[in-house]
């Protein structure tokens, strides 16, 4: 009886195992199946996709493979940084000093650094592609992260105001650098480096602002104008197609070749905008717009009162240093006494132009060009324009490049008259200046007036036909740091930054 029962329970025993060990099979078959669907469906997102999926701070090489771990060169950084960190303060205080106070917001009289340590934290290099694009070249994206212990203090120095120091506490970085070297035939086979941030992903350096042994409201709207400080020097002067070029080795290398330069010019209309958003308590806003490819050419147009549905009909030449990775910005904001308020942005490729090919474009304006982080999203109106592409040729590319250097000029002698408060300053068609009837230096072009001898004198400011820095200079005299200079449309001759100086004369700031 108990062979029986041992034999039985034994049967049981096995037909149960053989079931058990079908069932897991089966149950793990369906999973690789299922993790395989996964992984096709994964690789079939864009980077879109996976930014939705895992924020802004996924590594590179997660969705484009040709990105390389450097397990190794993090290592070796890590050893390095307190070198590194020692030689990188003395450059950085050196070469971005001068960038402050070229790029200072209006309102402030001075901004430098009290101190500045880059802390013991080295970066991380989440990955790196290397391409090979153009001949005697090695291009390098390198995907940078860092997230380190800074100690950063600047010193903001206001009108009427003492000097305040602000700290810039919890620095993060994320970007990727774009790392040219330019090969040659010496030891040590590198010429020069060019240095970048590429604009796809944005550029992202978060940070919080305290002040020490004082308050940030002594100096009203301070945050902002640091942060727009910060973001506008890294758009214009490192992010992609804008460069820095440095030459080591010693060996004399010509360096013409890798520096930006203009590639052609849009001759841009602000027609009108419809069903702009009314930002005003009593009465309607009183919008005009701001244009720019590159933050340190702003231009703006007139001032139309009181009007949700102005008409501009002004045209603008504005520079394009490389077509297929810089965009046109138009931001249209409403005049008021204190700071102006936005009534909303828009954005247009400038890929998606062709040459001699005029458009009429409707553009929808939108609270800010990174809606992720907007709440309001309602319908801010409309703003129509004309666009017409022009490619220059190896003269006219040259021209361009002069003129644009005098603009840089103008704009610094306009801000030392005090016109306007910083070279950022958006000033309209005429202060293009190059070529527009305007003459500086006392060179008095057409009607125009000059910075020295007669320009300036008895606290007039500038003088020839209504250029002032008090009056007429400025549209109000409440107006938010003297941010705005109005003046007249192109009809007149007075926008073009890329030919010659016009014979009628008429340019002015009004």
């Amino acid at each position: 009886m108990g062979l029986i029962s041992g034999v039985f329970m034994g049967m049981l025993f096995g037909i149960a195992l053989m079931a058990g060990w079908k069932h897991m099979m089966r149950y793990r078959s369906t999973k690789r199946i299922a993790k395989a669907v996964d992984i096709k469906l994964l690789g079939s997102l864009d980077r879109e996709d996976l930014k939705k999926i895992c924020g802004e701070n996924f590594p590179e090489w997660i969705s484009f493979p040709v990105f390389e771990q450097v397990k190794w060169l993090n290592k070796q950084l890590s050893k390095m940084w307190p070198y590194v960190a020692d030689a990188a303060e003395i450059v950085i205080k050196e070469s971005v000093e001068p960038l402050l106070e070229e790029y200072r917001p209006p309102g402030i009289t001075a901004l430098k650094f009290n101190k500045l340590s880059l802390g013991t934290v080295a970066p991380k290099i989440e990955g790196i592609r290397v391409q090979s694009l153009k001949e005697g070249q090695i291009i390098m994206d390198i995907d940078f992260r860092w997230g380190g212990d800074t100690s950063i203090i600047l010193g903001v120095e206001a009108a009427l105001v003492a000097s305040i120091p602000i700290q810039l506490k919890d620095l993060q970085v994320f970007t990727v650098a774009r790392v040219i070297f330019q090969l040659a035939e010496e030891i040590p086979c590198i010429s020069a480096v060019v240095v970048a941030l590429l604009s796809e992903p944005k550029p992202r350096i978060d940070y919080t602002l305290k002040a020490v042994g004082g308050s940030l409201t002594a100096i009203p709207g301070i945050s902002d104008m640091i942060d727009d400080t910060v973001n506008t020097i890294v758009t214009d002067m490192l992010q992609w197609p804008h460069r820095i070029i440095v030459p080591i080795g010693g060996i004399p290398v010509d360096t013409s070749e890798l520096e930006l330069k203009p590639q052609g010019k849009i001759a841009l209309t602000i027609v009108k905008a419809n069903d702009l958003k009314n930002m005003e308590m009593i009465g309607k806003s009183d919008p005009y717009v701001v244009v720019h490819i590159r933050p340190l050419f702003k231009v703006k147009t007139k001032v139309v009162d009181n009007n949700l549905n102005p008409v501009w009909n002004q045209t603008f030449d504005l520079i394009v240093e490389d077509k297929e990775t810089q965009s046109l910005i138009l931001e249209v904001f409403d005049e008021d006494i204190g700071q102006d308020k936005r009534l909303g942005i828009a954005k247009l490729t400038l890929n998606d132009l062709e040459a001699e090919s005029e458009k009429e474009l409707d553009l929808r304006l939108q609270p800010s060009l990174d809606m992720l982080k907007i709440k309001d999203k309602k319908d801010r109106g409309t703003l129509t324009i004309k666009v017409l592409y022009h490619e220059f040729n190896k003269e006219e590319q040259l021209a361009a490049l002069e003129e644009e250097k005098m603009i840089l000029e103008a704009r610094k002698k306009l801000k030392e008259a005090g016109v306007i408060g910083s070279t950022m300053d958006a000033i309209d068609g005429a202060a293009t200046l190059v070529g527009s009837g305007v003459g500086f230096v006392g060179t008095g072009l057409g009607a125009g007036a000059g910075l020295v001898g007669s320009g300036v004198g008895a606290g007039v400011g500038l003088v020839g036909t209504g250029l002032g820095a008090v009056g007429s200079g400025l549209s109000k005299a409440g107006k938010f740091m003297g941010r705005t200079i109005t003046g007249q449309s192109r009809k007149s001759g007075s926008t073009t930054p890329v030919t010659s100086v016009q014979e009628n004369g008429d340019a002015k700031l009004q």
